[in-house]
């Protein structure tokens, strides 16, 4: 647990004696690259997405790249993406020559807005990439129909939402490939990281060759691949974080309950009908959020923008659209500490800075 006598931070990544050990176990072991902790990892994490294949990566973003590159997206091809994400999302399509098209988000749960998606489809669109942001599963029911109805593949940016689940389904078990990453502030982490997830085997064992230099063997290369590989470092990590990451995600959401309950003068997240939302961040809507920031930090409470800027203007994309609930998104946002080493003294800083502020910036416009 994180000292109660510190400031409260946003994030607290868990790297324990039970991480340690792993690390030393796998180094001693002299197998250190996409060898027998790997394919544990895979198989262990292919209960947490519905027993589909598992195809282990160096990071989230390279689980993007290569599940695009699988599915055949490339040049000419267009794919719908939100604007308001880590810019890796619309980064993986560049990288594997396609253009994103940003589509408009829900001001409700941060996802893609499905009637904006569906006005963004085109003639080269060739896939649509929801992200589950913060942990909140995107829309998939309406997404996947409109897919069905273009002859659109559907990519989960699972990134932020290890565990979320919508009606009962698990994220990354929705499309025809699910991307999770690693990093170490996300619920669980592999030090660095990513898994793909897929229903289909052929696909499956593409990505195997995409990640390995397009060998299925050494030094016969099948495809062009690159170097994208897990370490048994990484997974024997990731393997000891799967095994807690039920309980941690029960305590990031009994710690968002607490918020919720306790919170006022901003607005909490909400949660969509069936959706099982996970608080990879728990972010609330402020006013004068830099000013709100930095009342905060003041009052010894941690905070982070996610994000700041939205990645259609950013200096790679430079775009000009019309995008308002992005742009107001963008403006309002602010998470707050909810991670699973938060102790009940430190939940009650959180609620009383964030209310206390509130309303010191509710007497100030009166």
């Amino acid at each position: 647990m994180v000292p109660d006598t510190a400031a409260v931070p946003v994030a607290a990544p868990v790297i324990g004696e039970e991480e340690i050990a792993a690390v030393v176990r796998v180094l001693r072991s002299g197998s250190v690259v996409q060898g027998p902790e790997v394919a544990a990892f895979e198989h262990e994490f292919a209960e947490l997405v519905a027993g589909r294949t598992c195809v282990a990566v160096n990071s989230g973003t390279s689980a993007l790249q290569l599940a695009l590159q699988a599915l055949g997206i490339g040049p000419g091809d267009e794919v719908v993406v939100p604007s308001f994400s880590f810019a890796a999302t619309a980064n993986a399509v560049r990288l594997v020559g396609a253009a994103p098209v940003f589509a408009e988000i829900d001001p409700v749960d941060y996802c893609l807005d499905p009637a904006a998606v569906a006005a963004a489809i085109g003639p080269r669109t060739a896939a649509l990439l929801p992200v589950h942001l913060y942990g909140h599963p995107a829309p998939m029911g309406p997404l996947l129909a409109l897919a069905e109805r273009h002859g659109l593949a559907v990519l989960e940016d699972a990134c932020q939402a290890h565990a979320a689940t919508l009606h009962g389904r698990p994220v990354g078990a929705f499309g025809a490939a699910g991307c999770f990453s690693f990093y170490p502030t996300k619920n669980m982490h592999a030090l660095e990281g990513g898994m793909i997830a897929v229903q289909d085997r052929q696909l499956a064992d593409r990505l195997r060759l995409l990640r390995n230099q397009g060998m299925a063997e050494r030094y016969r290369h099948e495809v062009v691949g690159g170097n994208l590989r897990m370490t048994d470092v990484s997974a024997a990590v990731g393997r000891v974080q799967l095994r807690a990451l039920a309980e941690r995600t029960a305590r990031r959401r009994a710690n968002a309950a607490v918020l919720d309950a306790g919170l006022r003068g901003v607005t909490t997240p909400a949660v969509a009908p069936g959706a099982g939302h996970v608080y990879h961040q728990y972010t609330v809507r402020v006013p004068r959020r830099a000013q709100f920031q930095a009342e905060l930090a003041r009052r010894g409470v941690g905070s982070a923008v996610h994000y700041p800027v939205p990645i259609h203007r950013q200096p790679a994309y430079a775009l000009e659209l019309d995008l308002p609930e992005t742009e107001r998104a963008v403006a309002e946002v602010l998470s707050l500490p909810v991670h699973p080493g938060l102790g009940e003294e430190q939940l009650a800083r959180v609620v009383a800075a964030v209310t206390a502020t509130a309303e010191q910036f509710a007497g100030a416009v009166r």
